[in-house]
């Protein structure tokens, strides 16, 4: 991105809003300063793809009044970030254009990747939870999958593990089954 080489000073949420979409690259914002990761890799792709699918049916069977994306840029209290899932409020989502704020997200899930795995556990939880970001996930792939499910308590995300092999109940922001298993499966 030849553009990030020309940029004078500290980078603003509008200044990362007018780059031109980049298919090779996630661009987020944090402290004025860009963070850039690869695309995902076809592991990621596919437990993303399955989360995706599972959260949409559990939504619907509960009648969320919710709409699942993948990878939007969501608006932070320090900047801009791009979770690989994020439910949104339906209204919130229909009136968002390039951004949502993080008041209007209900989950946001992280699926750790080698080049994302210490941004995702330490850094990005902290900020999902001062834009008030109620659930936070974060999917580990290997050695095997398994799910951590934040609710935010007191400043901070207190963590509920699923492993694969069993069934993960959760049940907010809704009701949702399934082993993490399938999300690695051919």
């Amino acid at each position: 991105m030849s553009v990030a080489h020309s940029h004078v000073g500290p980078w603003t949420l509008t200044d990362v809003l007018a780059l031109p979409e980049d298919p090779a690259q996630r661009v987020e914002l944090v402290g004025g300063q860009l963070m850039m990761s690869p695309v995902p890799g076809l592991p990621h792709q596919r437990a993303s793809h399955r989360l995706d699918n599972l959260l949409e049916q559990a939504a619907v069977a509960a009648a969320a009044d919710i709409e699942v994306f993948e990878a939007i840029n969501i608006i932070v209290p320090d900047g801009l970030l791009i979770p690989d899932l994020v439910l949104v409020d339906a209204a919130a989502a229909e009136q968002a254009t390039a951004a949502v704020p993080g008041h209007d997200v209900l989950l946001v899930v992280e699926i750790a990747s080698p080049s994302t795995r210490v941004t995702d556990r330490k850094l990005k939880p902290s900020l999902y939870a001062a834009a008030g970001i109620r659930h936070y996930w974060r999917i580990e792939l290997d050695p095997a999958p398994r799910v951590l499910a934040g609710d935010f308590h007191a400043g901070t995300y207190d963590e509920t593990e699923h492993l694969a092999g069993a069934t993960a109940r959760i049940e907010a922001p809704f009701p949702v089954s399934f082993d993490p298993a399938v999300l690695a499966r051919r």
